[in-house]
């Protein structure tokens, strides 16, 4: 009995000794991946990782892990308009079946699902953020962009009438949709009356409608779905043989 005791304590002590070990490999793990993702990416900042499962060690002999997850904060995304850029607030993906090099000089994932969050303030600068002619004597430019509920986003006009601007903004409720999975298009379901006149669609719609395209994501994750929300939009992202380094 004693001897059987002496064993389990053995026991207990080694297995604490390796999971020790085990944590601090991870640790290690995900600083040099968090450094390459930043190097590839050209990031400001050093992005979370976490690499999930245990133990790590067998993952690590076996070449792959099962799960990453990914925080990034600010990111620069491309706007396909020269050099132009646009801030994703926070970039979240969950990175599957990853498969790396034995230093991590290369990482590549099977498949990655993940969320973003773009502020309004951002996404205005695709706005037409001018004054326009819609009509004869009548002008109307895009000021805000807010949550309209239900997934729909407000867009917020003003109108000048004949010299004189209207006394209130003229919110326009609007659907907000993905295309080709890299552009945010902004369509309003109905269209305003500005001062008691009816404008031509075509003349309104280049004011209340537009498209940002978002390029140039890590490892070229995709936009899937977009909905407007409290804190800007909330757009979900999509990716197949996404690579984190390398």
């Amino acid at each position: 009995m004693r001897v059987l005791r002496t064993l389990l304590v053995i026991a207990v002590i080694l297995g604490g000794i390796f999971v020790a070990v085990d944590r601090v490999a991870v640790h290690v793990a995900e600083g040099e991946v968090a450094d390459r993702l930043r190097a590839t990416e050209g990031l400001a900042s050093t992005p979370d990782v976490d690499i999930t499962g245990f133990p790590f060690l067998t993952q690590v002999l076996g070449g792959s892990f099962d799960e990453v997850r990914v925080g990034i904060s600010d990111y620069e995304a491309g706007t396909g308009e020269g050099s132009g850029t646009i801030r994703i607030a926070d970039l979240r993906a969950d990175l599957r079946g990853v498969e790396f090099s034995g230093d991590f000089g290369s990482a590549v994932a099977d498949s990655a699902t993940g969320t973003a969050t773009l502020a309004y303030d951002e996404l205005l600068k695709a706005a037409k953020a001018e004054p326009r002619q819609v009509a004869p004597g009548i002008t109307a430019e895009v000021v805000a962009l807010s949550d309209g509920g239900n997934g729909k986003i407000e867009v917020t006009l003003e109108a000048t009438v004949f010299g004189k601007k209207l006394p209130g903004p003229v919110p326009v409720l609007s659907s907000v949709t993905v295309v080709d999975g890299n552009t945010v298009r902004v369509r309003a379901d109905a269209l305003p009356v500005l001062g008691g006149v009816e404008a031509a669609e075509s003349r309104v719609r280049r004011i209340t409608d537009f498209e940002q395209s978002i390029d140039g994501l890590p490892g070229g994750i995709r936009l899937e779905k977009v909905q407007a929300a409290a804190d800007g939009m909330d757009v979900t992202v999509t990716g197949t043989d996404v690579r984190l380094a390398g």
